[in-house]
Parts: C-alpha cells; sequence; structure tokens
C-alpha cells in the first residue's frame, strides 16, 4: 500500500472511532493506573483500542499493531499501526472537550502516514509523507511566525513528579518571552494545531511514540519544523514555525 493508501485508512477508522467515542461521553470511570496514580485506564480506552485493532487488521491484513494499552501484534506484511485510542484520557474521564484518536503507518519504523480525529469537533488532521497535510482533505499549513514574543505555545506535563518539577522551570524560562502559553492536554492535537496555525509551536518531553507519531507527521507535512525524541535530547518532542525554532529550543533546554 502507499502512504496515500494509508493515510485513507487511518483516517476512516479514526473517523469511525470517534463517533463511538462521541456516544460515551461522560461514562468513563477509571479502570486502571499505569506509570502513576494519575496515569489513568478507562473501560473505554480499551473498548476503542479494541475496535481501530480490528478495522485496521481487516482493511490492511498482516499489520503489525503497537497501542498504548494492549499487547503488541506482530504480522507480516512490513507495515506497523501505532494507536492511542483515546489521546487525553483525563480529560475524557473529567468531561473535558479536549480528546483525540490517534492512528500512525510505518514502514520500516519510518511513519508514512497518520490520522488524527479530534472527537469532540469532529475534525479530521492527516498525512501521507511527502504528500503534505490535511485538515478534513483540505491542504494545511503552518506559520511562518517570525517572533518568538508573539508566538502562542502549547505545552504538556508529565504523570510523574521528578519531570514535572523539570517542566516547570521549562515553563518559568518559555512563559515570559513567548505570547503566552497552553496546555490542553492531548500532544497529539497540540501537534496538529501547530501544524495548522492555532499553535506556533508545541513542546513536551516524557511523552510515548502513540503520542506524536501521528501528530508529527502531520506537523512536519504541514511545513513546522520537527524534532523528536532520542538519547540526546532527553526525551523532548518538539515542533514550532521554522523561525522561532533555535531560539525557542534554547529556552526550553536552558
Amino acid at each position: 500500500m502507499t502512504p496515500a493508501e494509508l493515510e485513507t485508512i487511518a483516517v476512516d477508522v479514526a473517523e469511525v472511532a470517534a463517533t463511538f467515542l462521541r456516544g460515551v461521553v461522560g461514562t468513563g470511570e477509571a479502570l486502571r493506573t499505569k506509570s502513576s496514580p494519575t496515569d489513568v485506564v478507562t473501560a473505554v480506552d480499551i473498548q476503542s483500542e479494541e475496535f481501530i485493532r480490528g478495522e485496521l487488521m481487516r482493511r490492511c491484513p498482516g499489520s503489525s499493531i503497537v497501542g498504548e494499552e494492549l499487547a503488541d501484534e506482530v504480522g507480516g506484511s512490513g507495515i506497523c499501526w501505532i494507536v492511542d485510542p483515546i489521546d487525553g484520557t483525563v480529560n475524557f474521564l473529567y468531561d473535558l472537550p479536549v480528546f483525540a484518536v490517534s492512528i500512525a503507518a510505518t514502514r520500516e519504523g519510518t511513519v508514512v502516514a497518520g490520522a488524527v480525529a479530534d472527537v469532540l469537533r469532529g475534525e479530521v488532521f492527516s498525512a501521507a509523507l511527502g504528500s503534505g497535510a490535511r485538515l478534513d482533505g483540505s491542504p494545511i499549513a503552518s506559520t511562518a511566525q517570525e517572533s518568538l514574543a508573539q508566538a502562542l505555545v502549547a505545552t504538556g506535563f508529565s504523570y510523574h513528579a521528578g519531570r514535572r518539577r523539570e517542566q516547570a522551570a521549562a515553563l518559568a524560562r518559555v512563559l515570559p518571552e513567548t505570547r503566552d502559553v497552553r496546555a490542553f492536554g492531548s500532544a497529539a492535537l497540540h501537534l496538529c494545531w501547530v501544524a495548522n496555525g492555532r499553535c506556533d509551536a508545541f513542546f513536551e518531553h516524557d511523552l510515548r511514540v502513540y503520542d506524536w507519531a501521528a501528530g508529527a507527521l502531520i506537523a512536519a507535512e504541514a511545513g513546522a519544523r520537527v524534532e523528536l525524541p532520542d538519547e540526546l535530547n532527553d526525551d523532548l518532542v518538539f515542533a514550532a514555525s521554522p523561525p522561532i525554532f533555535e531560539p525557542l529550543r534554547e529556552l526550553i533546554v536552558g
């Protein structure tokens, strides 16, 4: 399958999963926790991921799947799907209106397609490698913001107290030098909002691949400069308008 074909599958499945989630908004209850007492899983997370996996395997047999809630599946097709069934589970649990479905496709370890469905707004962001980014099928582009002082920056916070202290220190450096900072609770949507210019930049440490895989491709294909986690950058995910990338990064890393 081509990246464009994989994008179409990701969009279709994300849309159907978002429809399911809209029908159960307000019914979430914490089922268990993961990395910390505040890192919750709901029964709906699991139901959503089971549904998404079934749809992906039906449309793309033999795929591998890496998901947030369930064990990895290994297939032989060479295509791997990275799934976050609810990006923004705490928002979903508290009935706050910012959460998404995120689905990315990889080939040989490279993300080649992805879709992020904003559940309550009904928007779907998507991209295919080398083919640009889209919102509901129409092309989008990141801002060309040149002034750090005028930049609207999004961020998010870890579930771990030690990392939060580090993030608070970075926030203290960034906030006085920018227009303002927003933290809506969904990394996937933050990245997509950089892609279509609702934010000029986004940064966060301590994310997992299912949090950023689709959104990072969408931001990059929309023209944002994107940095992904590695052992040299302390697991930073960073996307920004190219002119402000370097000065903002200096503030973030201190």
